[in-house]
C-alpha cells in the first residue's frame, strides 16, 4: 500500500512516499540555520518556515519517486514542474496514494498544526483515508524502516525492549508486538539530548549541540577526566532525570571560572571553539565535552541493563536523534554482548531524526488494521501525547 506522511513534530519540514516498510522518498527540510542564531527553537519561527515549505517539500518528496507507471505505481515527474509550490499540480500522483499519514503528537503545538493541517486540506480534496500517528511509535519501528530495495531485511522477533533517545524524550518502552506497547520507565524532566544541547551551550559551542559534544568528546579519547553524577542510578525504577546533572554541570563550569558570555564561535581543524581560547583551555573544553557526554551514556546504559535484567528481554531496539551517536552505538553493543542479546539501530543516518519516513512505515501496520481517522475534521494536535 502507498502512503504519503507528513511530519512537522518540531525543526524539520518531513514529507515521505512509503510502500509498507519501504521508504520510496522522503524530503527533509531542516530549519536548524533559522534557530541556530537563538540557541534553541523558536515556535513562531518554526511554524512559519513550516507553513512556507511545506509545499515545496511536498512536491520534492513526489519528484524523488520514480518508479515504472506499467508496475501501477508513480510515473517520473519533471525536477521543473517539482519545484513549484503548488502541491496540487501533482493531483494524478496522489490519488494513486491509498492513504495520507500524519504525525499527530507528542511535539511543538504550532508545528505539529501546520502537518495536520496540510493532511487534512489533501484527505479530503482526494477523499483519502486519513491515519493519524504517535511520533515515539515512529521511533520505536525506525531500525525496521527500508529503502526501497527493501534493505536491511530485518524480521521482527518480539518482544523487544525499545528505547527513545532524543532532545524531547528518554524512555523505555516493551514493544509487544505490532502497535502494542507498554512504557516502563521514562525521564521525569530533561530528555538525553537536551541535556547536551543545555551542555553545549554553557559551553559556548551553539545550537543543536549533541553532534559537536560528540566529535569533542571524540578528540579527548571520550574519557571521563571529571566525575559528574550519574542520576537515579540507585533507584528501583527504570526511570531517568538529567536536570540535576545538568545543575552539576552548571556549578563546576562556574566553580572553576568557565562560565564566561557565549562569543560566536570559529572552525579550526573542524573543531567549533572559542575564539581566543589557548591550546591548554581548548583541551580542557574537550575534556568537559567528553566528560558530560560520558555522564549522560553511562547513565543511560546501565539503566538499560537494569531494564534487560528485569524484563527479562535482551533483544533492543534504539531510537531517536541520541543514536545517531557512534560512541553510543559502540556502548549499547558491547552491553547486549555481554547478555548475549542483539540490538538494532535506525539502519540509515536520517531515521535517528525526526523524517516522516518512519511515520510512513507505522502508518501501513495501522491501516492493515483498519486504524482510520473516523472525521477528518475531528483530528487535532496533541502536545503531549503518549502510548
Amino acid at each position: 500500500m502507498k502512503i504519503l506522511a507528513i511530519d512537522t513534530s518540531c525543526d524539520e519540514t518531513s514529507v515521505a512516499v512509503t510502500d509498507s516498510r519501504r521508504v520510496l522518498s522522503n524530503a527533509i527540510y531542516s530549519q536548524i540555520l533559522i534557530h541556530k542564531k537563538w540557541g534553541g527553537v523558536v515556535p513562531s519561527l518554526a511554524k512559519r518556515a513550516h507553513e512556507e515549505r511545506i509545499d515545496l517539500v511536498i512536491n520534492e518528496s513526489l519528484r524523488k519517486v520514480n518508479l515504472d507507471p506499467v508496475s501501477n505505481s508513480f510515473p517520473p515527474v519533471l525536477a521543473t514542474t517539482a519545484r513549484r509550490r503548488d502541491p496540487f499540480l501533482f493531483a494524478t500522483q496522489i490519488n494513486k496514494f491509498d492513504f495520507i499519514a500524519v504525525t499527530q503528537g507528542p511535539g511543538l503545538a504550532v508545528a505539529l498544526e501546520v502537518g495536520i493541517n496540510k493532511a487534512k486540506e489533501l484527505a479530503e480534496k482526494y477523499n483519502k483515508k486519513l491515519i493519524s500517528v504517535n511520533h515515539l511509535e515512529g521511533h520505536i519501528y525506525s531500525p525496521f524502516v527500508q529503502n526501497s530495495r527493501g534493505n536491511p531485511n530485518r524480521e521482527f522477533n518480539f518482544p523487544y525492549l525499545a528505547l527513545i533517545i532524543s532532545g524531547g524524550h528518554t524512555e523505555f518502552v516493551i514493544f509487544k508486538d505490532h502497535l502494542k506497547y507498554e512504557v516502563i520507565g521514562r525521564t521525569l524532566d530533561d530528555a538525553a539530548g537536551e541535556a547536551l544541547d543545555k551542555a553545549a551551550k554553557l559551553l559556548g559551542l551553539g545550537y543543536p549541540g549533541g553532534e559537536v559534544i560528540e566529535k569533542l568528546a571524540g578528540e579527548a579519547g571520550n574519557s571521563d577526566f571529571h566525575k559528574f553524577p550519574r542520576p537515579m542510578l540507585k533507584s528501583d525504577d527504570l526511570n531517568f532525570s538529567f536536570s540535576g546533572l545538568k545543575t552539576s554541570f552548571y556549578y563546576f563550569l562556574k566553580k572553576n571560572n568557565l562560565v564566561i558570555p557565549l562569543k560566536r564561535g570559529i572552525q579550526l581543524n573542524g573543531s567549533p571553539i572559542r575564539s581566543g581560547m589557548t591550546k591548554e583551555s581548548k583541551y580542557n573544553l574537550r575534556q568537559l565535552a567528553s566528560s558530560f557526554q560520558e555522564a549522560v551514556f553511562d547513565t543511560i546504559i546501565k539503566k538499560t541493563e537494569k531494564a534487560i535484567k528485569q524484563t527479562g528481554i535482551d533483544r533492543l531496539v534504539v531510537g531517536g536523534g541520541v543514536i545517531a551517536n557512534l560512541y553510543l552505538r559502540k556502548l549499547f553493543r558491547n552491553l547486549v554482548k555481554k547478555h548475549n542479546g542483539e540490538v538494532l539501530f535506525p539502519p540509515y543516518k536520517y531515521l535517528a531524526g525526526d523524517n516522516a519516513a518512519m511515520i510512513g512505515v507505522v502508518a501501513s501496520y495501522k491501516a492493515e488494521k483498519g486504524m482510520f481517522i473516523k472525521k477528518v475534521d475531528d483530528l487535532d494536535r496533541i502536545p503531549r501525547m503518549q502510548f
